[in-house]
């Protein structure tokens, strides 16, 4: 059974960094596409940044450079480092990963760790 657990979120103040951590009970390598996603209180949830396989990234215009994902395949572990942070990045941030046969693909899901914005 696939579990991705994350960590790093917290309360910084603006201006401030942060550096989220995923880690997976199965080898990352699996996975097509690893990346984080946000959901702020009555939003929708939205992709943050990914990174396939391969290493490309896609980022949200919002938090292009700023934020940075990148994964590490010996430890299983995607991070999202996080930088200049501005009371909008204030959200739940969830780490996903598609997986799984290509006939059959499957969306994994974290349980999403707090991290807000505040001075």
């Amino acid at each position: 059974q696939v579990q991705l657990v994350e960590s790093g979120g917290g309360l910084v103040q603006p201006g401030g960094s942060l550096r989220l951590s995923c880690a997976a009970s199965v080898s990352i390598s699996s996975f097509y596409i690893v990346g984080w996603y946000r959901q702020a209180p009555g939003k929708e949830r939205d992709l943050v940044a990914r990174i396939t396989s391969g290493r490309s990234t896609n980022y949200a215009d919002s938090v292009k450079g700023r934020f940075t994902i990148s994964r590490d395949n010996a430890k299983n572990t995607v991070f999202l480092q996080m930088n200049s942070l501005k009371p909008e990045d204030t959200a739940v941030y969830y780490c996903n990963a598609l997986g799984g046969r290509p006939e059959h693909l499957t969306d994994y899901w974290g349980q999403g760790t707090q991290v807000t914005v505040s001075s």
